[in-house]
This record gives structure tokens, sequence and C-alpha cells, in this order.
């Protein structure tokens, strides 16, 4: 089956906009079923905006209707008309319009409460921001923080889905090393037992003082 570009995107649509059942779902936007029905619960993608396959050109309606009938039908991707051309990998900043850059500390926020284990480096790359907005937003001194809502950087148009679960994927693979790393350090070897100290009195030394037959062994005899 194709790749569905924004899957979870998708996924989102296809659950707010359809009755298809989430092992369809799962199967048509490459999920795992427990992963869509954590988005229908609002525990996965919260806050995300959906993608309509439909005006995406990667799905019908027909073939939505034919999967609403039957449950056991598994829906195709459309075939797209123009081949798809890789983008080439950008450099330097990211671009943001001037219309989303108000939107910036929306997907910090999203970023510090669901995904702690992205660096500061990561998010600011992503989104094209910087580490001293990301700083105030975290510490709550940004100028517009009563307004600051956490939501997730595709649904404000900053980034696509794939950059971001490649973002997520490679701060979680990292953090599980250092977890990993950390938790071979305290289960390591331990500091040397002491040695047992020996308590037992040395001998008394001679104090030095004589006696009075070490005085007069000299002149007896």
């Amino acid at each position: 089956m194709a790749e569905i570009l924004m899957p979870k995107a998708t996924a989102v649509w296809l659950i707010d906009n359809t009755t298809l059942s989430f092992d369809q779902i799962a199967k048509f936007c490459n999920l795992h079923h427990l992963e869509v029905k954590g988005i229908a619960d609002g525990d996965v993608a919260e806050n995300m905006r959906g993608v309509d396959p439909i005006a995406g050109g990667v799905l019908t309606r027909e073939e939505i209707r034919k999967g609403e009938d039957d449950p056991e039908y598994h829906l195709r991707v459309q075939k797209s008309r123009i081949d798809h051309i890789p983008q080439p990998k950008r450099k330097g900043a990211r671009y943001t319009p001037v219309t989303r850059r108000a939107d910036k500390p929306n997907a910090i926020a999203w970023f510090i409460r669901n995904h702690p284990e992205v660096t500061d480096p990561q998010i600011s790359k992503l989104i094209g921001t910087t580490k001293s907005t990301i700083t105030k937003v975290r510490d709550r001194t940004h100028h517009d923080t009563a307004n600051i809502k956490p939501v997730d950087p595709v649904t404000l148009g900053l980034c696509s889905q794939i950059e971001l679960d490649e973002v997520i994927a490679k701060a979680a693979d990292k953090r599980r090393k250092m977890d990993a790393e950390k938790a071979a350090l305290e289960d390591g070897p331990g500091l040397k037992p002491a040695e047992p100290v020996d308590e037992t009195p040395e001998e008394d030394a001679p104090s030095g003082e004589l006696s009075a037959e070490d005085v007069f062994r000299d002149f007896t005899g």
C-alpha cells in the first residue's frame, strides 16, 4: 500500500467524518489500531487538525462508501496523477510566513507538555524559532503567556507530520539510550567494602622510666 503523507492527521479526519472501523482506518493509514483508538479517545494527536484525504486525492468517496458498507473491506489509495517529486533537504533556518509566526509559542508549549524528550535545538530547527523564545515559554515569562495554548506544529502549519514524527522518534531513541546507560551505571559495581579495622591494642611500649634495680645495677656486683 502506498504511504500516506500525513497518517495521523488523515486518521483524525476519517474518524470525525466517516463510520469506518478503527481497524480499517489503521490499515489505510498504516497505524496500529490501538493508536487509532487513542486518537478517537483524545489520548493521541490531541488538538491535531484532520487532513481530508479526498481533497488530497488519496481517497475517493466511493472507496469510503465501500468501506462503510463492508467492515472487512480494505481501503485502497487512489493513484496520483502526478508523480511525487522528493523535496530537497532544507538548509538553514526555516522560513515561516508572518501570519503563522504568532503560533510558534503554542507549538513550543505543545512540545514542553507532550514531548519533553525533544531538545530545545530540535524544536528550534523544526519550527524556526529561537532558544530565547523557548525559554520564555517554558519559564512563563513570554509576553503573551496568558494566551498560549499547546497546539501541535502540524496543525499550525509549521511543519509536516513526517518531519514531526522523525524528530520525536530521534529524541525518544536518544532518551532510551541515555536511560539505559544511566541504569547500567546505577546497577554497576559499587564501592569496595572497607577493610576491617584491627582494634587489638598494641603491646605497651616501654615508658622510658628506670626502676630502682636499673639505677643501682652498676653499683652492685
